[in-house]
């Protein structure tokens, strides 16, 4: 019996794999002010809220989650673990352009927390 030989005259079977070009992320000015005002809500927050426990009590605490990792972990560790994990997280939306969600959520923060925070020590 003879041998029978199989040669491929292409190097390579198959179709070749497509280039794919990514556009380099835009900025937005937008998308960038909203961030600095998350960020800076995120620090007037803790601040805020550091400043109110201290003075009034856990008690004054309107987050449940909040308040149980001040009183497991203490009110600094807490907070600072806290406005890490939001700040990080607002971070990430903006480097995904996400940038409504980090404006509602800036909207957010500073209609229910720094607002009245700012009532309740200063007035």
């Amino acid at each position: 019996m003879a041998a029978e030989t199989n040669t491929v005259t292409a190097p390579y079977v198959g179709s070749a794999v497509p280039h794919v070009w990514n556009a380099p992320p835009r900025r937005s000015l937008f998308g960038d002010a909203a961030l600095v005002l998350f960020l800076l809500g995120q620090c007037f927050d803790g601040v805020f809220t550091y400043v109110g426990v201290a003075s009034y009590g856990i008690g004054i605490e309107a987050n449940p989650i909040i308040a149980t990792l001040m009183t497991t972990f203490g009110h600094g560790v807490a907070l600072a673990g806290a406005k890490v994990v939001a700040g990080t997280l607002g971070i990430l939306l903006h480097l995904r352009e996400i940038h409504g969600a980090v404006a509602l959520l800036t909207a957010f923060y500073f209609s229910v927390a720094i607002v009245p925070w700012t009532a309740i020590l200063f007035f």
